[in-house]
């Protein structure tokens, strides 16, 4: 039941952050689309590919792909002066899917019998995998390697699950809220990581 529930949340959360940056790119609604369903699960196709679950599984999903379809549709035909509350609360959706999706690629690793440092890369990868690619496609600089901390919170969150600590649905909705917290926290106070400076 967590496991569905963490899909659903990051699908929906990464649908909405991927139409919405391809209508402020200017995109048309076939755009819309792709970076939308791109967006929603890019994230869940590097999960399968990293811990050797069925590529095709992906396509097993049909009421959730009608749930995307419909989210991007609704953005779409959004009044423009609603985007404009995109800067200020769009983050929220990021922050959602990246946590969702880190905790569900750790959990998946777990359950296969991954190693530590799998659970560590499948959570980081999941939880981001969605966001690169988007950024990829609307020509921008990934924002994982470019904004405020942001992987870093996937990996954390990996790593606690893969020591075990987190066990059940409320300690895993906790970490849910710990995860979108510190992102949160991360732009709002713009923590960064250490960086060449370059004169």
């Amino acid at each position: 039941m967590t496991w569905e529930v963490l899909n659903i949340i990051g699908t929906l959360a990464f649908a909405i952050s991927g139409a919405i940056i391809a209508i402020k790119e200017d995109y048309d609604i076939l755009g819309i689309q792709v970076l939308g369903f791109t967006t929603a699960f890019g994230g869940g196709t590097i999960r399968n590919l990293l811990i050797g679950i069925p590529i095709e599984t992906i396509w097993t999903q049909g009421n959730l792909f009608i749930a995307v379809f419909l989210i991007n549709s609704i953005v779409f035909i959004l009044p423009t002066q609603w985007l404009q509350y995109w800067d200020k609360w769009g983050i929220l959706f990021d922050a959602m899917g990246l946590a969702s999706f880190a905790i569900q690629g750790a959990i998946s690793a777990v359950q296969v019998g991954a190693p530590l440092s799998a659970v560590l890369v499948a959570a980081t990868l999941t939880g981001s995998g969605g966001g690169m690619i988007r950024d990829v496609f609307a020509g921008r600089k990934p924002m994982i390697f470019r904004e405020e901390i942001y992987a870093l919170w996937a990996t954390m969150g990996g790593f606690v699950i893969g020591l075990g600590v987190i066990q059940g649905p409320w300690t895993t909705a906790a970490l849910f809220i710990a995860i979108v917290t510190l992102r949160m926290l991360s732009v709002h106070f713009k923590w960064r990581l250490p960086r060449h400076s370059i004169t």
